[in-house]
């Protein structure tokens, strides 16, 4: 082995913990959606869940969740195959605890119906809830696999548009309700793929979402303490002249959680009422603390 490659540095426990039960809940969201949600109501939105309802359509005798859990299964043998053992183990391990989450879903709560006789509302909670499990797992590097495992081998061995084509395929897979089942089906389908589309996008940027505060202020030592010593931040500080009063003043930069946003702004408030400040929400913040790069 090269002694010189990089390795990704071990967490510290505390963060490893955080990290393994954002895994578990985002993939108990995932599975949650698809067990109660979709595969009672036939709604495919691609993925492996919608190719495992529609596997369902042809054969019947196979539940739907067992269909996904070893399409799962299998796309993490292509993964060993293709990518070798280092693909992910974060990946390795959510497809697995999916699949075993689907099997135990069967088991203790078998569904022969859907849960309620509202399909639109049973549609929301089935991309909702796995859309939300989907940006939880993918803000940690992590996913339940099936297509992504499928995405990242096609991407080693060919030089194909993967984005494209998978969703190409989500768009087949969606539109094979329509001739599997029914046209209301299919069209719930279609409208839950576009939905998740935009979900798991959105969802990412809410939990990532932070607010980034530049000040000018006369106080530049009392914000930086306040900001260091209360809010447990760092800040960055230096000097500027004013366009208008080419009076010399300091900005600082910092980039704070929503909740810590209002009580920094009322400090300011009391600190210095005549402070200019530009805050602006940001979702993609690189650094200790952090999202990491």
């Amino acid at each position: 082995m090269d002694k010189t490659a990089k390795t990704r540095p071990a967490l510290p426990p505390r963060q490893l913990a955080r990290e393994l039960a954002l895994m578990v809940l985002g993939t108990a969201l995932v599975a949650a959606g698809s067990y109660f949600f979709k595969f009672p109501n036939h709604f495919s939105t691609g993925g492996v869940t919608g190719l495992a309802v529609l596997i369902n359509a042809a054969l019947p005798a196979l539940p739907a969740s067992n269909v996904a859990a070893v399409l799962n299964l299998l796309s993490l043998v292509l993964g060993f195959a293709v990518l070798g053992r280092g693909f992910g183990v974060r990946t390795i391990f959510c497809t697995v605890l999916f699949s075993a989450m689907l099997a135990g879903l069967e088991a203790v709560v078998p569904l022969s119906a859907p849960l309620t006789d509202q399909p639109l509302l049973e549609l929301l909670f089935g991309v909702l809830l796995p859309a939300l499990g989907s940006a939880v797992l993918f803000n940690i590097e992590a996913s339940t696999g099936g297509t992504d495992i499928v995405a990242m081998a096609l991407k080693k061995v060919t030089p194909m548009d993967i984005g494209m084509a998978l969703l190409l395929s989500d768009v087949l897979i969606a539109g094979g309700t329509l001739f599997l089942y029914d046209i209301r089906t299919g069209l719930f389908s279609l409208l839950g793929l576009m939905l998740k589309s935009v979900l798991v996008d959105s969802a990412i940027e809410s939990l990532n979402r932070r607010k980034s505060f530049m000040v000018v202020t006369r106080f530049p030592e009392e914000l930086c303490q306040f900001i260091t010593g209360r809010l447990h931040r760092s800040a960055t500080y230096w000097t500027a002249t004013g366009a208008y009063s080419g009076e010399e003043v300091t900005v600082v930069l910092t980039v704070i959680s929503r909740g810590q946003a209002v009580v920094l702004r009322k400090y300011l408030r009391g600190l210095d009422p005549h402070a200019f400040m530009v805050v602006s929400n940001s979702s993609e913040i690189f650094g200790k603390g952090f999202l990491r790069a």
